[in-house]
Protein backbone atom coordinates (compact mmCIF):
# COMPACT_ATOMS: atom_id res chain seq x y z
CA UNK A 1 0.00 0.00 0.00
CA UNK A 2 1.95 3.20 -1.47
CA UNK A 3 1.63 6.62 0.47
CA UNK A 4 -1.11 7.58 -1.31
CA UNK A 5 -4.02 4.47 -0.24
CA UNK A 6 -2.37 5.88 3.56
CA UNK A 7 -3.43 9.55 3.10
CA UNK A 8 -6.88 8.09 1.65
CA UNK A 9 -7.09 5.92 4.88
CA UNK A 10 -6.88 8.98 6.85
CA UNK A 11 -8.93 10.93 5.21
CA UNK A 12 -11.42 8.45 5.11
CA UNK A 13 -11.20 8.03 9.23
CA UNK A 14 -12.61 11.82 9.49
CA UNK A 15 -15.97 10.69 9.06
CA UNK A 16 -18.18 9.08 11.72
CA UNK A 17 -16.73 6.29 13.37
CA UNK A 18 -18.49 3.20 15.35
CA UNK A 19 -15.79 0.76 15.30
CA UNK A 20 -12.47 2.35 13.46
CA UNK A 21 -11.62 3.50 9.61
CA UNK A 22 -14.26 3.25 7.13
CA UNK A 23 -13.31 0.70 4.85
CA UNK A 24 -14.78 2.13 1.71
CA UNK A 25 -13.00 1.68 -1.35
CA UNK A 26 -10.69 -0.74 0.48
CA UNK A 27 -10.19 -4.42 -0.45
CA UNK A 28 -12.50 -6.09 1.99
CA UNK A 29 -10.69 -8.98 4.08
CA UNK A 30 -11.53 -11.69 6.76
CA UNK A 31 -11.13 -10.12 9.87
CA UNK A 32 -9.84 -12.82 12.78
CA UNK A 33 -11.04 -12.44 15.95
CA UNK A 34 -8.39 -12.06 18.89
CA UNK A 35 -8.11 -15.12 20.80
CA UNK A 36 -8.17 -14.52 24.64
CA UNK A 37 -6.52 -17.45 27.11
CA UNK A 38 -8.17 -17.98 29.92
CA UNK A 39 -6.15 -16.27 32.25
CA UNK A 40 -6.94 -12.95 30.74
CA UNK A 41 -10.98 -13.72 30.11
CA UNK A 42 -10.09 -13.55 34.12
CA UNK A 43 -8.59 -10.81 34.98
CA UNK A 44 -11.71 -9.04 33.16
CA UNK A 45 -14.50 -10.61 35.35
CA UNK A 46 -12.86 -10.00 38.32
CA UNK A 47 -14.39 -7.79 41.17
CA UNK A 48 -13.31 -4.90 43.47
CA UNK A 49 -12.75 -6.47 47.00
CA UNK A 50 -13.60 -3.85 49.86
CA UNK A 51 -12.42 -5.15 53.45
CA UNK A 52 -14.52 -3.04 55.94
CA UNK A 53 -12.89 -4.03 59.35
CA UNK A 54 -13.50 -2.22 62.87
CA UNK A 55 -14.44 -3.37 66.33
CA UNK A 56 -17.79 -4.12 67.10
CA UNK A 57 -20.89 -1.35 67.29
CA UNK A 58 -17.69 0.81 65.56
CA UNK A 59 -20.39 1.71 62.72
CA UNK A 60 -18.82 -0.59 60.04
CA UNK A 61 -22.23 -1.23 58.41
CA UNK A 62 -23.04 2.38 58.67
CA UNK A 63 -20.09 2.77 56.18
CA UNK A 64 -20.72 0.29 53.90
CA UNK A 65 -24.03 1.30 53.52
CA UNK A 66 -23.20 4.39 52.47
CA UNK A 67 -20.57 3.55 49.65
CA UNK A 68 -23.38 0.94 48.26
CA UNK A 69 -25.57 4.20 48.03
CA UNK A 70 -23.18 6.29 46.28
CA UNK A 71 -22.11 3.50 44.37
CA UNK A 72 -25.74 2.97 43.35
CA UNK A 73 -24.68 2.94 39.60
CA UNK A 74 -22.28 -0.02 40.02
CA UNK A 75 -23.27 -3.98 40.83
CA UNK A 76 -22.65 -3.78 44.46
CA UNK A 77 -23.14 -6.87 47.28
CA UNK A 78 -22.27 -7.05 50.55
CA UNK A 79 -21.14 -10.25 52.62
CA UNK A 80 -21.25 -10.14 56.38
CA UNK A 81 -18.58 -11.86 57.87
CA UNK A 82 -21.46 -12.33 61.02
CA UNK A 83 -23.06 -15.03 58.53
CA UNK A 84 -20.34 -16.93 58.82
CA UNK A 85 -20.14 -17.97 62.32
CA UNK A 86 -20.22 -21.95 63.09
CA UNK A 87 -23.07 -23.68 64.41
CA UNK A 88 -23.09 -24.10 68.19
CA UNK A 89 -23.13 -27.74 69.37
CA UNK A 90 -25.18 -29.20 72.25
CA UNK A 91 -22.33 -28.17 74.60
CA UNK A 92 -21.93 -24.69 73.85
CA UNK A 93 -25.66 -24.08 73.85
CA UNK A 94 -25.97 -25.00 77.25
CA UNK A 95 -22.78 -22.54 78.27
CA UNK A 96 -23.51 -20.04 75.83
CA UNK A 97 -23.08 -16.79 77.99
CA UNK A 98 -19.59 -18.06 78.44
CA UNK A 99 -19.08 -18.74 74.25
CA UNK A 100 -16.13 -15.84 72.81
CA UNK A 101 -18.34 -14.56 69.97
CA UNK A 102 -15.37 -12.37 69.00
CA UNK A 103 -12.68 -14.79 68.87
CA UNK A 104 -11.19 -15.98 65.01
CA UNK A 105 -12.29 -19.53 65.87
CA UNK A 106 -16.25 -18.84 66.02
CA UNK A 107 -15.89 -18.17 62.35
CA UNK A 108 -16.03 -20.39 59.54
CA UNK A 109 -13.39 -18.94 57.42
CA UNK A 110 -12.96 -21.73 54.72
CA UNK A 111 -16.80 -21.43 53.77
CA UNK A 112 -15.90 -17.64 53.85
CA UNK A 113 -13.12 -18.38 51.44
CA UNK A 114 -14.78 -20.98 49.31
CA UNK A 115 -18.16 -18.59 48.79
CA UNK A 116 -15.22 -15.58 47.95
CA UNK A 117 -13.35 -17.84 45.15
CA UNK A 118 -17.06 -18.61 43.84
CA UNK A 119 -18.10 -15.00 43.76
CA UNK A 120 -14.43 -13.97 42.23
CA UNK A 121 -15.02 -16.69 39.45
CA UNK A 122 -18.21 -15.33 38.29
CA UNK A 123 -20.61 -17.68 40.37
CA UNK A 124 -23.46 -17.03 42.62
CA UNK A 125 -23.12 -18.55 45.58
CA UNK A 126 -25.60 -18.45 49.18
CA UNK A 127 -24.63 -16.93 51.57
CA UNK A 128 -25.44 -18.31 55.37
CA UNK A 129 -28.60 -16.38 57.14
CA UNK A 130 -27.31 -16.51 60.96
CA UNK A 131 -29.88 -16.98 63.52
CA UNK A 132 -28.72 -15.18 66.48
CA UNK A 133 -31.55 -16.80 68.80
CA UNK A 134 -30.73 -20.62 67.78
CA UNK A 135 -27.23 -19.76 66.99
CA UNK A 136 -27.89 -21.98 64.05
CA UNK A 137 -27.04 -20.90 60.59
CA UNK A 138 -29.75 -23.31 59.33
CA UNK A 139 -32.83 -22.24 60.46
CA UNK A 140 -33.65 -19.71 57.93
CA UNK A 141 -33.14 -19.90 54.02
CA UNK A 142 -30.34 -18.55 52.67
CA UNK A 143 -29.34 -15.50 50.82
CA UNK A 144 -28.21 -15.78 47.03
CA UNK A 145 -25.57 -13.04 45.92
CA UNK A 146 -24.73 -12.87 42.84
CA UNK A 147 -21.56 -11.86 40.49
CA UNK A 148 -21.15 -8.24 40.91
CA UNK A 149 -18.58 -4.96 40.31
CA UNK A 150 -17.52 -4.62 43.53
CA UNK A 151 -17.77 -6.53 46.70
CA UNK A 152 -17.75 -5.70 50.72
CA UNK A 153 -16.47 -7.84 53.36
CA UNK A 154 -17.51 -6.31 56.55
CA UNK A 155 -16.52 -8.03 59.82
CA UNK A 156 -14.79 -7.47 62.98
CA UNK A 157 -11.85 -9.65 62.34
CA UNK A 158 -11.92 -9.79 58.54
CA UNK A 159 -8.49 -9.02 58.45
CA UNK A 160 -7.26 -11.72 60.70
CA UNK A 161 -6.76 -14.32 58.33
CA UNK A 162 -3.86 -13.50 55.75
CA UNK A 163 -5.99 -15.53 52.94
CA UNK A 164 -8.86 -13.13 53.39
CA UNK A 165 -6.70 -10.40 52.99
CA UNK A 166 -4.96 -11.04 50.07
CA UNK A 167 -8.58 -11.04 48.38
CA UNK A 168 -9.28 -7.50 48.84
CA UNK A 169 -8.07 -4.87 46.56
CA UNK A 170 -8.68 -1.79 49.65
CA UNK A 171 -8.88 -2.68 53.08
CA UNK A 172 -10.65 -0.28 55.56
CA UNK A 173 -10.47 -0.11 59.09
CA UNK A 174 -13.40 1.89 60.96
CA UNK A 175 -11.60 3.72 64.19
CA UNK A 176 -14.36 4.20 66.75
CA UNK A 177 -13.86 5.71 70.12
CA UNK A 178 -13.90 2.73 72.60
CA UNK A 179 -16.84 4.65 74.87
CA UNK A 180 -18.51 5.15 71.68
CA UNK A 181 -18.76 1.66 70.84
CA UNK A 182 -19.73 0.65 74.20
CA UNK A 183 -22.56 3.09 74.52
CA UNK A 184 -24.12 1.79 71.23
CA UNK A 185 -23.62 -1.42 71.92
CA UNK A 186 -25.64 -1.03 75.42
CA UNK A 187 -28.43 0.67 73.13
CA UNK A 188 -28.51 -1.35 70.88
CA UNK A 189 -28.41 -4.89 72.68
CA UNK A 190 -31.17 -3.54 75.58
CA UNK A 191 -33.14 -1.96 72.62
CA UNK A 192 -33.16 -4.21 69.89
CA UNK A 193 -32.28 -7.75 71.43
CA UNK A 194 -34.03 -6.77 74.84
CA UNK A 195 -31.22 -7.81 77.12
CA UNK A 196 -30.46 -7.03 80.52
CA UNK A 197 -27.65 -4.16 80.40
CA UNK A 198 -25.55 -6.30 83.47
CA UNK A 199 -25.50 -9.32 80.73
CA UNK A 200 -24.04 -6.91 78.10
CA UNK A 201 -21.71 -4.75 80.40
CA UNK A 202 -20.31 -8.58 81.57
CA UNK A 203 -20.06 -10.18 77.85
CA UNK A 204 -18.28 -6.45 77.35
CA UNK A 205 -15.74 -7.00 79.95
CA UNK A 206 -15.36 -10.93 79.47
CA UNK A 207 -15.35 -11.16 75.75
CA UNK A 208 -15.43 -7.96 73.29
CA UNK A 209 -12.81 -5.34 75.23
CA UNK A 210 -9.90 -8.62 75.47
CA UNK A 211 -10.81 -9.87 71.97
CA UNK A 212 -10.65 -6.46 70.77
CA UNK A 213 -6.99 -5.72 71.94
CA UNK A 214 -6.21 -8.80 71.31
CA UNK A 215 -7.43 -9.69 67.47
CA UNK A 216 -9.17 -6.90 66.12
CA UNK A 217 -6.90 -3.72 67.08
CA UNK A 218 -3.89 -5.95 66.18
CA UNK A 219 -5.35 -6.17 62.05
CA UNK A 220 -5.43 -2.19 62.01
CA UNK A 221 -1.91 -2.16 60.55
CA UNK A 222 -3.25 -3.91 57.65
CA UNK A 223 -5.60 -1.16 56.30
CA UNK A 224 -5.28 0.87 53.34
CA UNK A 225 -7.49 3.72 54.56
CA UNK A 226 -8.63 4.64 58.47
CA UNK A 227 -11.58 5.97 58.87
CA UNK A 228 -12.06 7.77 62.10
CA UNK A 229 -15.61 8.48 63.73
CA UNK A 230 -17.18 5.93 61.13
CA UNK A 231 -20.26 6.80 59.05
CA UNK A 232 -20.20 10.66 60.72
CA UNK A 233 -17.07 11.44 58.56
CA UNK A 234 -18.27 12.03 55.09
CA UNK A 235 -15.31 13.66 53.63
CA UNK A 236 -13.42 9.95 53.64
CA UNK A 237 -16.64 8.38 52.65
CA UNK A 238 -16.49 10.45 49.65
CA UNK A 239 -12.54 10.20 49.13
CA UNK A 240 -13.22 6.33 49.35
CA UNK A 241 -15.79 5.99 46.95
CA UNK A 242 -14.26 8.16 44.18
CA UNK A 243 -11.32 6.32 44.71
CA UNK A 244 -13.38 2.92 43.49
CA UNK A 245 -14.86 4.72 40.56
CA UNK A 246 -11.48 5.94 39.33
CA UNK A 247 -10.04 1.81 39.88
CA UNK A 248 -13.32 0.69 38.35
CA UNK A 249 -12.62 2.88 34.56
CA UNK A 250 -8.99 2.08 34.88
CA UNK A 251 -7.39 -0.89 32.19
CA UNK A 252 -7.20 -3.90 34.13
CA UNK A 253 -3.92 -4.13 33.94
CA UNK A 254 -3.87 -0.90 36.31
CA UNK A 255 -5.65 -2.92 38.77
CA UNK A 256 -2.41 -4.73 38.91
CA UNK A 257 0.12 -2.60 38.68
CA UNK A 258 -0.42 0.85 40.59
CA UNK A 259 2.58 2.34 38.87
CA UNK A 260 0.89 1.73 35.50
CA UNK A 261 -0.40 4.59 32.97
CA UNK A 262 -2.56 3.97 30.03
CA UNK A 263 -2.56 6.41 27.43
CA UNK A 264 -5.93 7.56 26.15
CA UNK A 265 -7.00 6.03 23.16
CA UNK A 266 -8.03 8.18 20.18
CA UNK A 267 -9.05 8.02 16.48
CA UNK A 268 -5.09 9.22 15.56
CA UNK A 269 -3.77 6.53 17.54
CA UNK A 270 -6.10 3.72 16.43
CA UNK A 271 -5.60 5.31 13.04
CA UNK A 272 -1.45 4.75 13.42
CA UNK A 273 -2.16 0.78 15.10
CA UNK A 274 -4.69 -0.17 12.23
CA UNK A 275 -1.58 1.28 9.35
CA UNK A 276 1.56 -0.50 11.48
CA UNK A 277 -0.55 -3.73 11.52
CA UNK A 278 -1.61 -4.00 7.96
CA UNK A 279 0.36 -6.77 6.36
CA UNK A 280 0.67 -4.11 2.85
CA UNK A 281 1.39 -1.34 4.61
CA UNK A 282 4.72 -0.43 2.98
CA UNK A 283 8.36 -0.23 5.34
CA UNK A 284 8.61 3.50 4.93
CA UNK A 285 4.52 4.20 6.07
CA UNK A 286 5.22 1.51 9.00
CA UNK A 287 8.51 3.14 9.74
CA UNK A 288 7.14 6.65 9.71
CA UNK A 289 3.80 5.72 11.72
CA UNK A 290 5.64 3.64 14.59
CA UNK A 291 7.88 6.59 15.13
CA UNK A 292 4.86 8.92 15.26
CA UNK A 293 3.38 6.63 17.98
CA UNK A 294 7.16 6.44 19.74
CA UNK A 295 7.15 10.42 19.67
CA UNK A 296 3.46 10.54 21.26
CA UNK A 297 4.49 8.04 23.79
CA UNK A 298 7.64 9.86 24.65
CA UNK A 299 5.66 13.09 25.22
CA UNK A 300 3.43 11.52 27.33
CA UNK A 301 5.82 10.09 29.38
CA UNK A 302 7.80 13.45 30.06
CA UNK A 303 4.88 14.83 31.64
CA UNK A 304 5.25 12.45 34.14
CA UNK A 305 8.58 13.36 35.13
CA UNK A 306 9.14 15.70 37.83
CA UNK A 307 8.77 19.34 37.27
CA UNK A 308 9.26 22.60 39.50
CA UNK A 309 7.71 26.34 38.63
CA UNK A 310 10.10 28.57 37.04
CA UNK A 311 9.66 31.98 36.25
CA UNK A 312 11.21 34.20 33.31
CA UNK A 313 11.00 36.95 31.16
CA UNK A 314 9.73 37.46 28.12
CA UNK A 315 11.14 39.73 25.18
CA UNK A 316 8.73 42.30 26.03
CA UNK A 317 9.76 42.23 29.94
CA UNK A 318 6.51 40.09 30.59
CA UNK A 319 6.43 37.77 33.66
CA UNK A 320 5.80 34.68 32.48
CA UNK A 321 5.58 31.30 35.24
CA UNK A 322 6.10 28.08 33.87
CA UNK A 323 7.87 24.68 34.32
CA UNK A 324 11.17 23.60 34.31
CA UNK A 325 12.48 19.92 34.50
CA UNK A 326 13.98 19.49 38.64
CA UNK A 327 16.82 17.38 37.35
CA UNK A 328 18.29 16.69 33.87
CA UNK A 329 17.13 14.06 31.57
CA UNK A 330 20.12 11.66 31.27
CA UNK A 331 18.55 9.93 27.97
CA UNK A 332 16.05 8.31 25.94
CA UNK A 333 16.70 4.75 24.81
CA UNK A 334 14.21 2.95 22.06
CA UNK A 335 14.35 -0.52 22.60
CA UNK A 336 12.88 -2.92 19.45
CA UNK A 337 12.18 -6.44 20.23
CA UNK A 338 9.37 -7.47 17.56
CA UNK A 339 8.57 -5.43 14.04
CA UNK A 340 5.61 -3.83 15.28
CA UNK A 341 6.70 -3.37 19.06
CA UNK A 342 9.07 -1.35 20.40
CA UNK A 343 10.17 -0.12 24.14
CA UNK A 344 11.30 3.34 25.54
CA UNK A 345 13.52 4.41 28.34
CA UNK A 346 13.13 7.30 30.19
CA UNK A 347 15.68 7.52 32.75
CA UNK A 348 17.02 10.17 35.58
CA UNK A 349 20.25 9.22 37.03
CA UNK A 350 20.23 11.80 39.79
CA UNK A 351 16.59 10.81 41.15
CA UNK A 352 16.58 7.04 40.72
CA UNK A 353 13.65 6.95 39.06
CA UNK A 354 12.06 6.57 35.61
CA UNK A 355 9.24 5.55 33.26
CA UNK A 356 9.26 2.62 31.30
CA UNK A 357 6.69 2.76 27.57
CA UNK A 358 5.19 0.02 25.89
CA UNK A 359 2.54 -1.00 23.93
CA UNK A 360 0.16 -4.45 24.34
CA UNK A 361 -2.53 -4.83 21.72
CA UNK A 362 -4.11 -1.63 21.35
CA UNK A 363 -3.01 0.12 24.40
CA UNK A 364 -0.08 2.31 25.33
CA UNK A 365 1.20 1.74 28.68
CA UNK A 366 3.58 3.78 30.91
CA UNK A 367 5.25 2.64 34.08
CA UNK A 368 6.73 4.32 36.17
CA UNK A 369 9.57 3.07 38.45
CA UNK A 370 11.92 4.01 41.13
CA UNK A 371 15.53 2.25 42.36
Amino acid sequence: MGSKSVEDMIEASTGVHFSGFHMDGLESRNIEKPTTSPATENLHKQPFVIGVAGGAASGKTTVCDMIIQQLHDQRVVLVNQDSFYHNLTEEELARVHEYNFDHPDAFNTEKLLDSMENLRHGQAVDIPNYDFKSYKNNVFPARRVNPSDVIILEGILIFHDPRVRELMNMKIFVDTDADVRLARRIRRDTVEKHRDIGAVLDQYSKFVKPAFDDFILPTKKYADIIIPRGGDNHVAIDLIVQHIRTKLGQHDLCKIYPNLYVIQSTFQIRGMHTLIRDSQTTKHDFVFYADRLIRLVVEHGLGHLPFTEKQVITPTGSVYTGVDFCKRLCGVSVIRRYHSERHVLLLDPILGTGLFLFMVDNDLLLYKFSA
